[in-house]
């Protein structure tokens, strides 16, 4: 079964031997967690991790900000000046940079340091830097949570594997929200003080109802508008199970695949696990697999 697994960049990715000695140096100490300096470090750095989300949402506190907004923003660039000096030494330290630039924490990484930089150049909403929290995510590796990144990728491969599923309930629903909108603009627009002032503000309308979200901010004041308000509010409630199910299914799916592969009885001899149901003696070898 085809499924897609995070690039995490792992340490045993690299071959140590390519590189120089000052990188293996900074490689140790920055991608392996199990030394005693990589684990000082990797602490270090999710400190000011913390530290600077932390300072990111004081900022966004008007209170804060008219108090201490100097201090705040001197703290944001030490912050990300530190994290631009690490994200620098992994792309060096790492032999091949394309394959940690283009991994899953190289795009975080560089993504947790850039806007402070746009604002430059641009003029960008506040909070935007606490994308750095998912860089929090490296705790796995310090806490040697490995089987929390294999669960992940059972989880993504099971979306993966229903992709077409998906894609024809998303289909399904897009034609639904549409129809009830266009439906109710039609119902509704008769009626002057109505808030159904146009099909996509209809179609908003719709959405909100059928997943059940109701934030009360357009409602129909027609008895046949609030008709067939409640038709898709109760429609609401069972399209919420399928992709639920969806995914479940490709869950389970994976599970049994993975427990199937771990019963397989491997040859003694040769190591082969593919054999017949009923074999007895591997058809590699012949070694006797009661054994």
């Amino acid at each position: 079964m085809m499924r897609p697994v995070f690039n995490m960049f792992q340490p045993e990715s690299v071959n140590l031997k390519e590189l120089n000695p000052t990188q293996r140096k900074l490689y140790r100490i920055i991608f392996q967690a199990e030394t005693r300096a990589g684990r000082i470090f990797d602490i270090l750095l999710l400190t000011c991790i913390i530290l600077s989300v932390l300072v990111i949402m004081l900022e966004s506190v008007k209170s804060f900000h008219a108090a201490y907004g100097n201090i705040l923003v001197i703290f944001e660039w030490v912050f990300t000046i530190l994290f631009t000096i690490e994200y620098a030494l992994r792309i060096y330290c790492v032999g091949k940079p394309k394959r940690y630039i283009f991994s899953f924490f190289g795009i975080i990484d560089f993504l947790a340091i850039i806007p402070t930089y746009l604002t430059f150049f641009t003029t960008i909403g506040p909070g935007l830097n606490v994308i750095r929290i998912l860089r929090f995510v490296r705790i796995y590796n310090v806490l040697r949570l490995g089987n929390f990144i294999d669960s992940g990728n059972i989880i993504v491969g099971a979306l993966y594997n229903s992709r077409h599923k998906i894609a024809v309930f998303l289909t399904a629903i897009l034609t639904v929200v549409i129809f009830m909108g266009g439906l109710v603009y039609f119902v509704e627009s008769v009626n002057p003080e109505s808030q159904f002032t146009s099909i996509p503000k209809s179609i908003y309308w719709a959405i909100v109802t059928i997943t059940t979200v109701g934030f009360g901010d357009i409602v129909p004041i027609t008895p046949i508008g609030q008709l067939l308000s409640a038709l898709l509010m109760i429609s609401g409630y069972a399209i919420i199970a399928v992709p639920t199910g969806i995914v479940t299914s490709e869950i389970v799916k994976s599970n049994q695949a993975i427990r199937a592969q771990n019963d397989k009885i491997c040859c003694q001899k040769c190591d082969n696990t593919e054999h017949d149901d009923d074999a007895k003696f591997c058809k590699i070898c012949g070694g006797s697999l009661n054994e």
